[in-house]
C-alpha cells in the first residue's frame, strides 16, 4: 500500500519429527510399511504483518529397546531404554522473515525478505533389542517355548519341529505380589547362527541386554545330539557374535527329564559339566512343571543380587 509501510510477516517454522518410546509397543512393523515419514512445512507469512502458522510436530512411537543409528553407520544416536523417552529425529526448518522484520528508523520501506531454511532430512536405521532380565537360549526344540509358557502368561506357538518360534517371546514371571521379572525366549540358535545360519543372526542381539542366561539342553533319549556338545556349540555362537555374552551369569538346565525313565547318563553329563564350569545346575521337566519352582527361585535370587550390586556401584 502506498505509504503504508512494510507489512510482510514471518513464515512459520516447519514441524519436527520425534521418536518416543512406548512400553506397550513391541514391534517396529510400522516403519517397515512406512519407510518415509514427513512433518508438515510451515505456512507462508502474509501481509498485514501476519505470521504464517508453524507446521505441527510429528511423534512416532517405538518400542522400549529401540536403537537409532544413521544408516550404514555404527555410532548410536539414541538408545531407548525406558518408557516415554523422546528423541529429536529430524528438526523442522526455520521460517523466513518478511520485510517488516528488516524495517528500521533509517530503512522504513525494505523491499527484501529472508528465505526460510529447509528442515533436516535423515536416513536412519532403527534396530530393536528386546530388554529382558533373563534370556532362554539353546538349540531348537529343547523346550524354551514350553518353559516360558509354564512360568508366565506368554502363549508361544509350540510344535515338534525346528524353528517353530519365529520371533522372540517375552513373558513376565511373578515372584510374589510385589516382584516380577521378564524372560525372553530367543529362537534360532544353531551352529553358524552368527553367520546367518538358521534364525540366530536375527535374534542374537536380543541376548545382549539380558542380565542372566538360562541355557536349556534336551536330555531326553529321543534327542540325537550330545548334550555337552550342544552347550559348547551355543557358547561358541554367542562368543563369535559378541564375546561379552559368555561373561554373563548362566544357569545350566537339563530339560525333558520326564522322558528319561531309567536313562540318567545324559543328565549326569550336564551336571558334571556344570560342576566343572561352576554353574548352577537344574534338572526340570517344563512340560510337567517339575523343578520349575527351584529354577525361578534361583533366577530371582541372581537378579536381586545384581540389583543390589548395581545400587552399591
Amino acid at each position: 500500500m502506498p505509504k503504508g509501510g512494510p507489512d510482510g510477516g514471518r513464515g512459520g517454522n516447519g514441524g519436527s519429527i520425534f521418536l518416543v518410546s512406548d512400553k506397550n509397543l513391541n514391534t517396529l512393523a510400522f516403519f517397515r510399511y512406512h519407510p518415509i515419514n514427513k512433518a508438515r512445512k510451515g505456512a507462508h507469512g502474509e501481509g498485514g504483518n501476519r505470521q504464517g502458522r508453524n507446521g505441527d510436530d510429528v511423534f512416532y512411537r517405538v518400542p522400549v529397546g529401540t536403537i537409532v543409528r544413521e544408516k550404514d553407520k555404527v555410532r548410536i544416536l539414541f538408545d531407548f531404554v525406558q518408557d516415554n523417552q523422546k528423541f529429536l529425529a529430524a528438526k523442522g526448518g526455520n521460517g523466513g522473515r518478511g520485510n517488516a522484520s528488516f524495517a528500521t528508523s533509517t530503512r522504513q520501506a525494505p523491499k527484501f525478505r529472508e528465505e526460510g531454511k529447509p528442515g533436516e532430512e535423515k536416513d536412519l536405521t532403527l534396530e530393536l533389542k528386546l530388554i529382558a532380565d533373563a534370556g532362554l537360549i539353546g538349540f531348537p526344540n529343547v523346550g524354551k517355548s514350553t518353559l516360558i509358557s509354564k512360568i508366565s502368561a506368554a502363549k508361544p506357538v509350540i510344535a515338534d519341529y525346528p524353528f517353530t518360534t519365529l520371533v522372540p517371546n517375552l513373558g513376565v514371571v511373578d515372584i510374589d505380589e510385589f516382584r516380577s521379572f521378564v524372560v525372553a525366549d530367543v529362537p534360532g540358535l544353531i551352529e553358524g547362527a552368527h553367520l546367518g545360519h538358521g534364525l540366530g543372526i536375527k535374534f542374537l542381539r536380543h541376548v545382549q541386554r539380558t542380565k542372566v542366561l538360562v541355557h536349556l539342553i534336551d536330555v531326553s533319549p529321543y534327542s540325537s545330539r550330545d548334550p555337552v556338545q550342544d552347550y559348547s556349540a551355543v557358547i561358541e555362537e554367542l562368543k563369535a557374535f559378541d564375546d561379552s555374552l559368555v561373561k554373563k551369569p548362566q544357569l545350566l538346565v537339563a530339560n525333558k527329564i520326564d522322558l528319561l525313565g531309567e536313562e540318567t547318563q545324559r543328565v549326569k553329563k550336564i551336571k558334571s559339566l556344570a560342576g566343572r564350569l561352576g554353574l548352577p545346575f537344574f534338572a526340570i521337566s517344563a512340560l510337567k512343571r517339575k523343578g520349575i519352582r527351584e529354577l525361578i527361585s534361583a533366577l530371582a535370587k541372581e537378579l536381586d543380587a545384581q540389583c543390589v550390586q548395581s545400587e552399591q556401584s
